[in-house]
């Protein structure tokens, strides 16, 4: 009676069939995709709808309509092949910076539009020009380390190197004159004793030569003696901070001059060519190894041998990256240790992005960072042996744990076994770092108290910035021509939304200093297709007479997904 009365098993049969199962489980799925499809169809007209009613011009309209059409639902296209993710480095630790200089690296960043980076990592080279030579962290037992850095910051033409460099090192300049002004009375005082000395021997060989032989012992021993003396005397040289592009010669006799002590900044990179053997055909790398480690150095001079017994060279380099690239392919620079000594940063580029009309350094902040810098100099300058800064117990058992961390990640397969030489002098530079960072804290006294827990703590942070983009820097190093122009062609794609180009368009926005012609284009093309990031549209014929259209390309939906960051898209396109 009551089934009689809803319709019978007949119309039970057919509510049961309505409800999907996992009999019928494929059916109702067709059916659901199906209406999807529609809906995006649907979408997509909206789209051009709208686009016309906005008064685009019919030529992009139709252009629109292709690509909306050629990425309509219909052919599954597959998820890309991933060409090998580029690492996500981080920033600049600023803040771990004694305030004065953390003021004065982010108002030079922000006035420059530059990477705060870029500041950073100079003036960490100030840092080390003012105490590099004059002091030594001693960690335990006969383990010291100098506080002398490498510095090597990456970025393309166009950044603003140099003034960030000017700004920087301003006040080591102003230093370096200041010291000279001081030394000047004593050159000039010894070059007159010498003088006269010289011609009081001079005399006395005179008058010996020319004596009778009864009186020529008592003559000969005076004239002896007055040139012995006049050799004793040493007329002091010209102070000297900074060097710039000098070729290895050059720079291992200043630095002898200079007691050991000198720093070479410069905002090119033709310091790495020289050293590779640009002029004299050879590379010569031993000033940079020894200068680095303090290992005494023979400097053979036309007048006489002289030793360094603990040299400390100081590197400030801010390089392009096809600098970077060129040097590891140098002789000698990654397998004598040049390499592992250098503290990379490769940060994102700003060109394009960056803010009109910024705000200059404030007066105040740079009076601080100019007065306290020269102070650190001024303090410094007099030692002749260098001031060993002790840690403290709490900050020794910090270096300890580093070691601890450092150790597993140098195992064959594990995170820092390809960068193995570089990571074996990764506590070392952490070391450094905090040497550097107490003297900037405690700037006319820090040779008398032992270096903290808390500055420990603000060293490893900066470690870890620096093996970050030394795992960056060694992978740019190392990697392959056509994967890097593929990542370049990507990123253009990602940050102008392209969802349909032609090779034209590109190659008109893509960096001319990677793609000089149109076919430089075709390796990276040729890769990014293989990998399932674009598609070829078909060649339409040519109709009369003229150029041939440019070939067409369509991209992976998901690559314009990913195209929101246009800055870190953007910074890919101008590595």
């Amino acid at each position: 009676g009551e089934l009689q009365r809803v319709g019978g098993a007949d119309y039970l049969h057919t509510l049961i069939a309505s409800v999907p199962t996992t009999a019928n489980g494929t059916h109702y799925s067709a059916i659901v995709a199906e209406h999807a499809k529609r809906r995006r169809l649907a979408l997509l007209g909206m789209r051009l709808t709208a686009a016309a009613a906005s008064g685009t011009d019919p030529a992009d309209l139709l252009d629109t309509g292709r690509a909306l059409l050629d990425t309509a639902p219909g052919e599954t296209w597959p998820a890309p092949i991933p060409l090998g993710a580029r690492r996500h480095l981080p920033a600049f630790p600023v803040e771990v910076l004694p305030g004065w200089l953390a003021d004065m690296v982010t108002a030079v960043a922000h006035f420059t539009q530059t990477p705060v980076d870029l500041a950073g990592c100079i003036a960490l080279a100030a840092l080390s020009t003012a105490a590099g030579g004059r002091a030594v962290v001693e960690v335990r037992g006969s383990w010291t380390e100098p506080v002398n850095l490498y510095l090597v910051t990456v970025l393309p033409p166009g950044s603003r190197k140099s003034p960030v460099f000017k700004a920087i090192t301003a006040p080591l300049l102003a230093a370096e004159r200041g010291l000279i002004e001081t030394t000047r009375p004593m050159i000039t005082e010894a070059a007159l004793a010498l003088r006269v000395a010289t011609q009081a021997a001079e005399r006395a060989a005179v008058a010996a030569a020319n004596s009778a032989t009864g009186a020529g012992d008592n003559l000969m021993a005076e004239a002896s003696a007055a040139a012995m003396q006049a050799e004793a005397i040493t007329i002091p040289v010209q102070p000297q901070l900074i060097a710039d592009d000098v070729t290895p010669e050059t720079a291992t006799t200043i630095l002898a001059e200079q007691g050991g002590r000198l720093a070479v900044l410069s905002a090119e990179g033709g310091i790495f060519s020289i050293l590779a053997g640009r002029y004299s055909g050879t590379p010569n790398l031993e000033l940079f190894l020894k200068g680095h480690a303090g290992d005494m150095m023979r400097v053979n001079r036309r007048s006489r041998d002289e030793h360094i017994d603990n040299p400390a060279l100081t590197l400030g380099l801010a390089v392009q990256p096809e600098v970077l690239r060129n040097i590891a392919q140098m002789p000698g620079f990654r397998g004598k240790g040049l390499l592992a000594r250098i503290l990379f940063a490769v940060p994102v580029n700003t060109v394009g992005y960056r803010e009109i009309g910024t705000d200059p350094v404030p007066d105040q902040v740079n009076d601080t960072y100019t007065r306290n810098l020269t102070a650190m100099v001024a303090s410094l300058a007099e030692w002749t042996d260098p001031a060993v800064l002790p840690l403290t117990p709490e900050a020794n058992a910090l270096i300890l744990d580093v070691e601890r961390d450092v150790e597993p990640r140098l195992r064959p397969g594990a995170e820092w076994s390809h960068i193995v030489d570089w990571a074996s002098k990764y506590t070392g530079a952490v070391v450094r770092l905090a040497g550097l960072l107490h003297l900037a804290e405690h700037l006319r006294d820090g040779w008398g108290k032992p270096i903290t827990a808390d500055t420990v703590r603000r060293a490893i942070a900066l470690g870890r910035y620096f093996a970050e983009h030394a795992l960056g820097a060694f992978d740019d190093m190392g990697a392959d021509p056509v994967t890097e122009d593929a990542r370049a062609l990507l990123a253009w794609i990602e940050a102008n939304q392209a969802a349909r180009f032609t090779k034209r368009e590109l190659f008109s926005g893509v960096h001319r200093g990677r793609f000089r012609k149109v076919g430089d284009l075709d390796p990276g093309l040729t890769l990014l297709e293989t990998h399932g990031y674009i598609r070829a549209e078909a060649q339409p014929e040519r109709s009369g007479p003229g150029r041939r259209p440019s070939p067409g390309y369509l991209a992976h939906p998901t690559v314009i997904a990913n195209g929101t960051d246009a800055t870190t898209a953007t910074a890919a396109v101008n590595r």
